[in-house]
Formats: C-alpha cells, structure tokens, sequence
C-alpha cells in the first residue's frame, strides 16, 4: 500500500525513522511512504507558500497555488490516491475510520497543514478531513505519522500475528481486556486464577466479561456507538 504525504517537513517521513512494525514492512516492499516538499512548488525565488489571512488576524495561511500544484503533481504520478487533509475541523479518527481507509487502494495522500492552516479553497480538492482530536498542533506532520500507522497495522503481512488485530483494543468497539505476565506475583498482585487455568473458553468469558467492564468505567461513549 502507498501513502504519499504533502509537507514542509519532507525529512520526518524519510525510512529510517519509522521504527518496529512499519519499519520493517518498509523494507520488505509491503509499504512505501513517500514524501512531498510542498516548498517544491513554492512561489517565487523565496518558494512563498504562505501569506497572511484576508480580513486580519494572526498567524500565516498556507496559500492555494502551492498546494494545488503539489496535490496534482503527485496525483500525475500516482493516480488514484483517496486525498486525505489532516485538520482539526476533520471527523474525529477511530478505528472503523482506520478500516475504511484501509481499504483504499492504491493507496492514500495526507496533505499536512501548518500555521493557522490551508486556503478554504484547498478543501474541494480533497476527499476526506480527519482530525486526530481536539487539540492543537502546529502542523499536521504528526497526525499523518498517527494515521499511517495505524492503516499500516491492517495491511495484510506487516503485522507478524495477524490474529492480534482481532484481539486489539476497539476491534469490536471496546477497549481492550487487560493483559498479564510472568511472574504469577509481583508486589502482592496475583494474575487472575482463570488465566492460569488453561480452561480456553473460561478465559475467553474472563477477557469478554473484563473488555466490556473497562470500556463501561473508562469509555462509555463507545457503548453507545457500539455494534449491535
């Protein structure tokens, strides 16, 4: 799978700094992620792709020209990429979100803004706005880091157990069950009797049982979302 990310940052997307599980799927050809400089297509000697906003205000807006000409240009060589803008103003991204993009084949452009953000007129260029929470950053480096990640772990290969993903937290729209290891004991805590029991469907129950608990007490919000 492809991804491409648009960005004044091109250096933070190189290979060697995706450790662990994308890093090795890097290397084994089941993932490429591609860089972009958006300065590339800057206007001018300076390669300006910014300016201030109309109507006042603080900050600096990224400017139309630059980011159209840096989405075409990479759309000329990859065509078919779903167009993804990583902005606060974005759908809160979650797991049935991560699937879908998943899905896209061949894979997906993130246009990562920055400052105060993109020209309005940029949003009709793209295909989906998403937003890693509510909160501020200054660009939208590392939410493309977060969401590529995160669609990598469902590419098929790249995870070494690919049964884990079931098992994950909001799999099934719960968090996970609590996970234990060696030793038995530590500190006058005990793992639970059932895990040590190697009655399978009674450790299956425990873990049923202890998703839904957590996800009750820590997201209740995920209940009522939850798949019937």
């Amino acid at each position: 799978m492809e991804f491409h990310v648009i960005t004044l940052f091109p250096e933070l997307f190189a290979a060697a700094n995706w450790p662990g599980m994308v890093g090795r799927a890097l290397k084994a050809g089941l993932l490429t992620i591609e860089a972009h400089a958006l300065r590339d297509h800057g206007l001018g000697n300076h390669r300006q792709v910014d300016d201030t906003p109309y109507g006042g205000g603080s900050g600096m807006v990224l400017r139309p020209e630059p980011l159209f000409a840096a989405i075409e240009s990479v759309l000329d060589a990859h065509p078919g990429l779903w167009r993804v803008l990583l902005t606060p103003q974005g759908e809160p991204l979650d797991q049935s979100i991560v699937r879908e993009l998943g899905a896209r084949r061949p894979g997906l452009l993130l246009i990562a803004g920055r400052y105060e953000g993109v020209d309005e007129r940029v949003r009709s260029a793209v295909d989906q706005e998403i937003s890693i929470g509510d909160y501020v950053l200054s660009g939208g480096e590392l939410p493309a880091m977060v969401l590529t990640e995160a669609v990598a772990r469902l590419v098929p290969g790249v995870l070494g157990n690919p049964e884990s993903l079931e098992e994950e937290s909001f799999a099934d729209g719960l968090l996970e069950y609590p996970h234990y290891t060696r030793p038995e004991e530590f500190r006058g805590m005990r793992v639970p009797e059932v895990l040590l029991s190697g009655d399978h469907q009674k450790i299956r129950a425990w873990r049923e049982a202890e998703a839904l608990k957590r996800t009750a007490r820590r997201r209740p919000d995920l209940l009522k979302r939850r798949r019937p």
